[in-house]
């Protein structure tokens, strides 16, 4: 068996109705850089900020799963900084801010697509 040799890199690949209000959401709301775009296809890529994490937007008629299928979990400094930051751009959010014992604060959000998204601080 051949020894796979990774790389610190991921794109994480979502599927997305509108790709333009899309583009706009995750460039301008979370303002992550396009560092990729091929427009007549309907597919960007963000640069996150996360070393070496790349998430890439892609323009679909019949999203597979409506809600989004993955979960991206972010890290920030100070949850309730940030979360007031998104809201004040309209982003919804599931709920409170919730927290598990001594260790982490966790607050999911969605992209204009039901996509889900989170935001993690941790707290040791």
């Amino acid at each position: 068996m051949a020894k796979i040799e990774w790389t610190p890199t991921a794109t994480a690949a979502l599927e997305v109705s509108d790709y333009d209000r899309s583009l706009a959401w995750y460039r301008d709301v979370l303002g992550w850089e396009v560092v990729f775009e091929l427009k007549d296809w309907g597919w960007g890529q963000f640069q996150t900020p996360v070393d070496g994490l790349l998430v890439g937007i892609g323009q679909s008629e019949e999203p597979v799963k409506p809600g989004g299928g993955a979960t991206l979990t972010f890290g920030v400094a100070d949850i309730d900084a940030t979360r007031a930051s998104l809201e004040g751009e309209g982003v919804r959010f599931d709920g409170e801010t919730r927290q598990i014992e001594d260790m982490v604060r966790l607050a999911t959000f969605y992209d204009p697509d039901g996509n889900t998204l989170m935001l993690s601080q941790q707290l040791r």
